[in-house]
């Protein structure tokens, strides 16, 4: 059910950007990995599927925007909802980082004066790498490097001042994020905290999205997600229920609530949801370790069947392989000579239609990538 509702599974969304929407925010510090993230919500099996050069035209266009949000980290999230989502976060944020704002000396009166100056700089569609970024702090006296760097530019953009711009290749190719002015990627948003009756509202529009995009799912998974309380995640489901009445359900699954989609409720409470075969298994699919089916839990997070995301200490691959979406290995992408290798580490041999199920997917990714994919 969660691989469905994620869109893992039919009905695909019809666009990257339409993935977004759903699921609202998506973890996306490995931008790499993440490109390929929208894009298997987005394709079926077979051709024509999403490619790389898609989600990255629909980022360069400013309908998909990176930033750092929620817990925070980097994550995608659609340009029509990141105003209210950065409204209901900012605080939150702010308050997360205060030590380190004040370790770096990024107080009230240096943030406004950095702000102003960042805000300059791109102002006027003048997109700016984090390079480039730097050399206009330096120059204007602030800290170019290091953490005070850091912390000058995440306080722009958690401020509404600054948000991701049209990606730029490198000498080498490497795609390289650039930074725009907020306003003019997401107009008409004001960066002014919310009253309490659009604070209300965002948090019911949070609660039914995550919900109904991830459920089932409890209450601490949706906290742990969002960098919210528990207690504004109770609030917002119920606002949820006023805004789309009908729209969530609950269930009882040993001894712990969980929330979903209403329509929902009857299959997972059959005794037997799993007595149909499924004729598309075995599946495999290569999701990156910071997947929505892995980062939007915690609580529940076991039903994955392992332990992820999981940092192995030999430099091995950390991104996830599911098996009929349970984890079942681990594996990462490597480049040369214009072909991709895929290193894949089962957790056990594979059978033989498990192999040809793998293959299946490396071929996906290929199509993905546009280029010649093999598996090491």
């Amino acid at each position: 059910m969660r691989l469905r509702r994620q869109q893992l599974r039919p009905p695909h969304a019809g666009s990257p950007p339409d993935a977004v929407r759903n699921l609202l925010a998506v973890q996306s510090q490995e931008f790499p990995y993440a490109r390929w993230t929208l894009a298997q919500r987005s394709s079926a099996n077979d051709s024509p599927i999403v490619t790389a050069s898609d989600v990255e035209r629909d980022v360069a266009d400013g309908i998909i925007l990176r930033t750092h949000i929620l817990r925070p980290t980097w994550h995608f999230v659609h340009r029509d909802d990141l105003g209210w989502l950065m409204g209901l976060s900012a605080d939150r944020l702010h308050q997360g980082n205060k030590g380190m704002y004040r370790q770096t000396g990024v107080d009230e009166d240096a943030a406004a004066r950095s702000g102003h100056i960042l805000a300059t700089a791109v102002a006027g569609g003048a997109h700016k790498t984090r390079e480039e970024l730097a050399e206009v702090l330096g120059q204007a006296g602030f800290p170019s490097k290091g953490l005070g760097f850091v912390y000058h530019l995440m306080h722009a953009e958690i401020s509404r001042v600054l948000v991701s711009g049209s990606p730029v290749r490198s000498s080498g190719g490497a795609l390289k994020q650039t930074y725009a002015l907020f306003e003019e990627r997401v107009p008409g948003s004001t960066p002014t905290p919310p009253t309490p009756e659009i604070r209300d509202y965002s948090l019911g529009q949070l609660t039914l999205r995550y919900f109904s995009s991830r459920g089932p799912a409890t209450v601490k998974d949706c906290a742990a997600w969002s960098g919210l309380t528990m207690k504004d995640v109770k609030r917002g489901i119920q606002v949820a229920q006023d805004i789309s009445p009908g729209s969530l359900g609950t269930i009882e699954l040993e001894g712990i609530q969980y929330h979903l989609a209403a329509e929902e409720v009857e299959s997972l409470a059959n005794e037997h949801p799993l007595a149909v075969k499924d004729p598309a298994l075995p599946r495999v699919d290569l999701i990156q370790c910071y997947d929505e089916y892995v980062m939007g839990y915690s609580q529940s997070r076991h039903f994955l069947g392992g332990v992820a995301p999981y940092f192995p200490e030999d430099n091995g691959p950390m991104h996830v392989v599911l098996l009929d979406g349970r984890l079942a290995g681990w594996w990462r992408h490597g480049f040369s000579g214009g072909a991709c290798q895929l290193d894949v580490r089962m957790n056990r041999p594979a059978t033989a239609a498990e192999q040809g199920a793998l293959q299946r997917e490396v071929e996906r990714y290929g199509r993905f990538l546009g280029m010649e994919t093999t598996l090491l």
